[in-house]
């Protein structure tokens, strides 16, 4: 069973990062600007991490659908989940009021403070399914099945189940 709660949570989380990351990828300066707006890296710092963020979205996503590199995948997710449940943890204690940038939409937005609680659930969530692959990386249909005869750290589904 736990395999295949697995196998939905690798495509739940990676659906989620490509959706994110092709929303972002045709607009580089919208993704840029939505990090500047959390207003805590320095502009040269937020103009890197708004540029990278895109691409690293869409390939982790691809890398989840898959099932390529699962664990790895799973624990880069889960830092950055963490770091979005911070920083709009962070605008929130602060009361700046920001489109969370998720999706492609960032900037102001005076209604977003009432957004921040469940923006902060949805990223809990998708954080409890990237520790999940993390803590069992082995799932139906992926890659990793083929490339690996046994998974990293030697954990395998049917150990667990």
């Amino acid at each position: 069973m736990l395999r295949w709660v697995g196998l939905v949570a690798r495509l739940v989380v990676g659906g989620v990062w490509l959706w994110a990351g092709f929303l972002k990828v045709a607009e580089p300066e919208s993704s840029v600007s939505a990090v500047r707006g959390y207003q805590l890296l320095a502009p040269s710092v937020a103009d890197a991490v708004g540029r990278a963020l895109p691409m690293t979205e869409v390939v982790l996503g691809a890398c989840l659908v898959v099932g390529l590199l699962t664990r790895f995948a799973g624990g880069l997710s889960a830092l950055l989940q963490l770091a979005f449940i911070i920083g709009i943890a962070s605008v929130w204690a602060r009361g700046i009021s920001i489109n969370c940038g998720c999706f492609g939409d960032g900037g102001p937005n005076p209604d977003a403070i009432g957004h921040y609680p469940w923006e902060i659930a949805r990223d809990v969530g998708l954080l409890a399914l990237s520790l999940f692959l993390v803590w069992l990386p082995r799932t139906p249909l992926a890659l990793d099945n083929l490339l690996y005869s046994v998974s990293p750290g030697g954990r395998d589904v049917e150990e667990a189940t």
